[in-house]
């Protein structure tokens, strides 16, 4: 469909701003939590990546959709976006393995978006008022009714999220590989789990509610805690299984909502950011080695600096060189770390995948 024959679309922000735009992809209303990631490549990975479950995206760069779309890099079996903000849309693309236009990709999933936006002036405001609730429509006309529709999204702050995007069944992956590792599933990426495999992991996923008992039934050599969506504070659930996973005393590695369920199965307290990291090019500082890495992240929590200080058990190992949020941790007297960034990338950089390979050591240490 040409640019000139889309319906109009509109987007309100919970503080008032409303701007007018075209439609792309599916036609309707869709509300969540606006957010933006700064990548200037990678916009499939980015809304099949199960953290982004609930949220509005804004892409930053100003072209989305000129390479069109491949069932191969999408990070879930699906899109896990609300909805999808850009400024010029691509009606074509070129990559000749694409399997079809994004246009095509958001219709058959039916993710709602709009494009003709000024990208950099949303991106200011929502960098500066924060973070806040969103609704896309090509529907409703008007403003009040609008915000209605939006009034109806649930806030972020305290949301469980990770329930509704973990695997319902268990499922393996490698195997015959030599290393057993246990992955709680409460959003992975499929690139974390292929960087695994790739290290010998013989990988079982289990969902989200998964009891201990049932996890320590297949007698893993180490866990892995995945990212994710929503509040980690508000995942009882899954802080009393860290905690148990932790008490066992096996090497325990955590990504993102996995870092911070394992600081708080530490009695370490986490909290909702001003607008969030999300993008591939975010400066952390490993403290332990002195060598800094250029990370991709996505996360609108994190670990709080101050309780961490406080905590006897738990270090910090990697700092945010942007803000000085805490990046990495790792507990003094049992083989658990885990960071806030993704080493996985996909999209990104991959001066973080050495976290994969420390893992692997941590068990062959256990195991000898």
């Amino acid at each position: 469909m040409k640019i000139k024959d889309r319906k109009k679309a509109y987007l309100l922000l919970a503080d008032g701003m409303y701007l007018e735009g075209f439609s792309i992809g599916s036609e309707g209303t869709s509300g969540g939590e606006i957010c933006f990631n700064t990548g200037m490549t990678g916009y499939q990975e980015i809304y099949t990546d199960p953290s982004y479950f609930g949220q509005i995206v804004i892409t930053t760069n100003s072209h989305i959709g000129n390479y069109g779309s491949l069932d191969l890099e999408q990070e879930s079996e699906h899109p896990q976006v609300n909805g999808i903000v850009i400024n010029e849309f691509s009606e074509i693309h070129s990559r000749d393995k694409a399997e079809s236009t994004l246009d095509d990709y958001l219709l058959k999933h039916g993710v709602v978006g709009i494009a003709g936006v000024d990208t950099r002036k949303l991106v200011k405001h929502v960098r500066t008022s924060g973070a806040q609730n969103a609704i896309i429509t090509s529907q409703i006309d008007g403003k009040d009714e609008l915000l209605k529709k939006l009034n109806e999204v649930p806030s972020m702050d305290h949301l469980e999220l990770a329930s509704k995007v973990t695997t319902e069944s268990v499922y393996e992956l490698g195997e015959g590989n030599q290393y057993k590792v246990a992955v709680l599933d409460i959003g992975v990426k499929k690139s974390i789990l292929s960087n695994m495999v790739s290290r010998d992991c013989h990988l079982k996923v289990f969902p989200a509610k998964t009891a201990i008992d049932v996890l320590k039934d297949w007698n893993p050599d180490g866990y892995f805690i995945s990212n994710g969506p929503g509040d980690p504070s508000a995942m009882d659930y899954a802080i009393d299984t860290v905690k148990q996973i932790i008490n066992e005393g096996k090497p325990t590695f955590g990504i993102c909502l996995g870092h911070q369920v394992i600081a708080l199965a530490n009695g370490i307290s986490t909290f909702k950011m001003h607008h969030g990291h999300r993008g591939l090019n975010h400066p952390v500082k490993n403290i332990i080695t002195g060598l800094s890495e250029v990370t991709s992240q996505n996360h609108g929590f994190a670990v709080d600096s101050e309780s961490l200080e406080k905590s006897d058990n738990v270090e910090l190992t990697h700092i945010n060189l942007n803000d000085n949020t805490v990046a990495g941790i790792r507990m003094k007297d049992k083989p658990v770390f885990s960071v806030q960034h993704h080493p996985e990338a996909s999209p990104g950089p991959h001066d973080s995948r050495y976290l994969f390979d420390d893992f692997i050591e941590l068990i062959k240490k256990h195991k000898s």
